[in-house]
């Protein structure tokens, strides 16, 4: 039988995986370190883990290629990748390529305590999803509507006739923060960008998480209907629940990065 860890942490600076042991410590998880990602994929062979906390700059294996291992031996559990090089690229490829979140160094406490709740909890509901429906990829016990696109499991974009395009939450993002109780929102006629936080849920448990945004493009229109009832975020994601209407910058390109809510197995 295989050991059961909390956290498998995967970084070459010893700063950091002192730090995540210090404040993984105050939960009472348990975490297994390594600063090489080849060998990390070993340790799957004898443990069981709940979550990854992964650099993206290693040596040897780098985060994205780990991520491609993961995806091709079959292992479902969720990464988080920890990145000093945060940017639009390094965030829309994460996502992309199957991370459900990431986090830049430095951290605060609160930040990776935070995060950490959100990637076990992320687990949970997968685990839940294909008990109970047997699917292989989640969609969220709800049924999508058609020509919605999603940046990892994070946000979505519909693309309207108009040619203008709806922004939200995924139920996967809403259903793993704990509980939301207020949303940050930028002003009509900000521009915003792929992988950047367009913006900001408060949780119940005082967290904070960033929301990116799946494409680029001019805010025409904030969803008000979200400061009278914050919980149409949650109970209806992909229609009441939307975040912003915007004007696209580069819509073609930009869909590449994206995958859509049809290919998706249900």
């Amino acid at each position: 039988m295989k050991n059961k860890t909390d956290i498998l942490l995967i970084d070459d600076e010893k700063v950091i995986i002192d730090s995540v042991h210090k404040i993984a410590g105050l939960e009472n998880w348990t975490v297994n370190a390594t600063e090489d990602a080849s060998i990390a994929l070993k340790k799957f062979d004898l443990d069981n883990y709940r979550l990854i906390l992964c650099d993206i700059m290693m040596p040897i294996i780098d985060g994205f290629q780990f991520l491609t291992e993961l995806k091709n031996r079959g292992i479902d559990t969720p990464v988080i990748m920890i990145t000093g090089f945060s940017t639009n690229a390094n965030a829309v490829k994460s996502l992309y390529q199957g991370a459900i979140d990431f986090i830049p160094k430095p951290f605060t406490v609160d930040e990776l305590l935070c995060i950490t709740k959100r990637g076990l909890k992320y687990g949970e509901l997968i685990k839940n999803c294909q008990k109970s429906l047997d699917l292989n990829v989640p969609n969220g016990f709800l049924t999508i509507p058609p020509n919605y696109y999603r940046l990892g499991w994070t946000s979505w974009a519909y693309i309207e006739n108009t040619g203008t395009v709806l922004i939200g939450a995924t139920f996967f993002f809403t259903k793993t923060t704990g509980g939301i109780e207020r949303i940050e929102l930028l002003d009509v006629g900000k521009q915003i960008f792929q992988g950047d936080p367009c913006s900001v849920v408060k949780t119940e448990k005082e967290c904070l998480y960033n929301i990116q945004s799946p494409i680029s493009g001019k805010i025409i229109e904030k969803n008000e209907k979200l400061f009278e009832d914050i919980k149409l975020i949650e109970n209806d994601p992909y229609r009441e629940g939307w975040i912003y209407r915007i004007i696209p910058n580069n819509l073609e390109y930009e869909l590449k990065f994206l995958i859509s809510f049809s290919t998706d197995k249900s």
